[in-house]
Parts: C-alpha cells; sequence; structure tokens
C-alpha cells in the first residue's frame, strides 16, 4: 500500500499569513494624529523589534508611525522653543469659548462685525476712539465660578455691574450724549465651560448702525481735580436717588418713600458739605457757594417728605425738593470749571440728569 506524504506546513492551502504588529498599529495612529508624538515614536520603534523577533508583519507601519511621530515631535519642539504652542492652545481655548476674541482693553474702541452690538460677537477690530467706531470698553469685571447660571443670570448681572461702574469710566454724566447706552459682553455656556467668567462692558449707540466719535472717557485721567471734586460731590446725590422704592406711586408705599427721601436729605447735607471742604479756584468759588446754599433748602424740604404724615404732604415737600435740585441750577458753577453745561434731556429725571 503506498505511503501518502502529509502537506508540509509551507504547502497547507489554508496557511494562516503571520499576525499584523499591534505596536506598529498603534504607533501608526499616534503618528497620524500627532497629538501625542512622543509615544508613536516609542510604540514604532518596539513595534520594529517585535516583527523582527517574532516574524510579525508591520514593518511599513511601525517605520510609517515612528517617522510621522518623529516630525511631529520636532514640530512641537519648534513651537514650544518659538512661543508658538502658547498661541495654539489659546487659539483652541478661544474656540472652546464659543469665539469670543474681545481684545480690546478698557478705553479702547473697537467695530464690532455688521457694526452691531447686539446678538453674538465672535470678533472685533481695534480701531482708534478719535475715529467712528461702534463700541469703547469702559470697564470689566470678572463673575465668580461655579455651575453656569444661565444667559439671563450673567446678563441681569452684567447690567448691574456695568450700570455701577460707568460713572467711574465718564463721571461728567453731562457729557455723555443721550443716544449712548451700556452694552456687554458675557460668556456663553461653552466659554463658561472653558473658564471663561470675563463680562466687557462698552458704551454705544442706542440708534442701529450709527457710530460713537471720540472717546467717552472724563474722569481722574482725563479731568483736574477740581473738576473731579465737583463730581464726586454730585454722584452722592445720584447715588442717593437711585435708591427710590420699586412702588411709583407714594400711595402704595408711603414709609418706602419717606425711607428713600431720608437718605436724599442725607446726600445733600453731604453734598453740600463736601463742596464747602474743597478749596475752588477764584472763578469758581462764588458759584459753587451759591449752589452748597440751594442743596441746604433741598435737604430741608427732603427732611420733611422724609417726615410726612400721608401721601399728600410727602409729594408737596417732595417736589419742592426736586425744584430746588433741578439741573440748571448747577451750570454756573459747571461753566467756571469747564464742565459741560448743556442740561441733559432725561427721561425720567433720574441718573446723569440729576447731577447739579
Amino acid at each position: 500500500m503506498p505511503a501518502y506524504r502529509p502537506w508540509s506546513q509551507g504547502y497547507h492551502p489554508y496557511n494562516h499569513p503571520a499576525p499584523v504588529n499591534g505596536l506598529a498599529i498603534a504607533s501608526l495612529v499616534f503618528g497620524v494624529l500627532c497629538c501625542l508624538p512622543g509615544v508613536g515614536l516609542v510604540l514604532g520603534l518596539a513595534g520594529l523589534r517585535q516583527i523582527r523577533r517574532r516574524g510579525e508583519r508591520g514593518t511599513g507601519l511601525a517605520v510609517g508611525g515612528a517617522a510621522l511621530s518623529g516630525a511631529g515631535l520636532a514640530l512641537w519642539a519648534l513651537l514650544l522653543a518659538t512661543g508658538g504652542a502658547s498661541a495654539l492652545w489659546h487659539g483652541f481655548e478661544d474656540g472652546a469659548r464659543g469665539g469670543r476674541t474681545l481684545t480690546p482693553a478698557e478705553g479702547e474702541c473697537f467695530d464690532a462685525p455688521g457694526g452691531t452690538l447686539s446678538g453674538d460677537t465672535y470678533d472685533v477690530d481695534k480701531v482708534p476712539c478719535a475715529g467712528a467706531h461702534d463700541g469703547e470698553v469702559f470697564a470689566t469685571v470678572t463673575l465668580p465660578g461655579g455651575p453656569y447660571p444661565g444667559d439671563d443670570a450673567v446678563a441681569d448681572t452684567a447690567d448691574e455691574r456695568c450700570r455701577s461702574l460707568e460713572d467711574g469710566y465718564a463721571m461728567d454724566g453731562w457729557a455723555v450724549p443721550r443716544d449712548v447706552d451700556v452694552y456687554y459682553l458675557t460668556p456663553t455656556g461653552d466659554g463658561w465651560a472653558a473658564g471663561d467668567r470675563e463680562v466687557t462692558c462698552v458704551f454705544g449707540n442706542t440708534a442701529e448702525g450709527e457710530d460713537l466719535t471720540g472717546s467717552l472717557r472724563n474722569d481722574e485721567t482725563v479731568l483736574d481735580a477740581d473738576q473731579v471734586a465737583y463730581l464726586r460731590a454730585a454722584h452722592v446725590l445720584n447715588a442717593a436717588l437711585d435708591t427710590a422704592p420699586d412702588e411709583e406711586y407714594v400711595e402704595d408705599d408711603l414709609p418706602g418713600h419717606k425711607a428713600w427721601a431720608g437718605r436724599v436729605s442725607a446726600a445733600l447735607g453731604e453734598q453740600a458739605r463736601m463742596l464747602r471742604a474743597h478749596d475752588w479756584p477764584a472763578g469758581a468759588r462764588g458759584p459753587v457757594t451759591a449752589l452748597a446754599a440751594g442743596l441746604d433748602k433741598a435737604r430741608a424740604q427732603w427732611a420733611k417728605a422724609a417726615q410726612a404724615g400721608d401721601a399728600d404732604a410727602f409729594y408737596e415737600h417732595c417736589d419742592t425738593g426736586f425744584d430746588l435740585i433741578d439741573p440748571s441750577r448747577g451750570v454756573a458753577a459747571r461753566r467756571a470749571l469747564g464742565l459741560a453745561t448743556t442740561v441733559p434731556a432725561g427721561d425720567d429725571g433720574s441718573d446723569a440728569s440729576l447731577q447739579v
């Protein structure tokens, strides 16, 4: 009976090819991604050693992965040496913040995309304040950490904080045009998750498409000591007037209005004291002294309003008190000090229009 020769391994019709080395595959993946080039290079070299020892496939993968990783490692080294890595990271960080890249600092002006300060803003161009521009940054605010409070809560906080800071940048409310209002740039939810907590407070024109021209800054860096002293005294009264009760009608909250009148009376006394304490230049001494005397009379009326027994008595003294702090009474002193003299046309007789 003939003997049959068995099939050898080399001639088996279903011979399994040698496996592909896993380190070679991983090396190529890291080389293509370039996220960890050092890892890809190490894996490629280790994969070549295993391939030679085990007879596995994947030499091309290991060589390619090691080459790509080596190039990536050299690129990262170059970026670190030149500072490019930092710039690259900030680019990614800005992207994570929803594209917000407002670069102007306090006192700088800019143009916004489309010339509007509403909606989403992803980039702005700094321009000189002397020429036409869309906005002027007057303050920045850093919000506290914690979970994102929501768009409405962030906007409410931004509005409150920015409006509390506008007088520090534009001390003379009379010098701010009536068509200028406060805007703000706030972080989005995605930006908050990336660490963005900054609110940028901006002056802009309320008329769509209209520009600002010239800087609105008038503070200690622009005004002289006499002008600053006068405006600081005026701000004491304005701050008290801003604390009026939410109830518009006295009949709806007489105790609240009486407490408010007491605060205004105290502020008028402090304003008069500050005006008398300053050493004014000769040309302004007379007008300021006359103004302080008028504030004393106003203080007495507001004090009586604070003690009023009913709404009618409150209205009587409050109306007289308002007449005695009419903004026009401060024009002579302002003219002598070189401040704005055009009385603002306030919508409700509040805020800057009450600076006397």
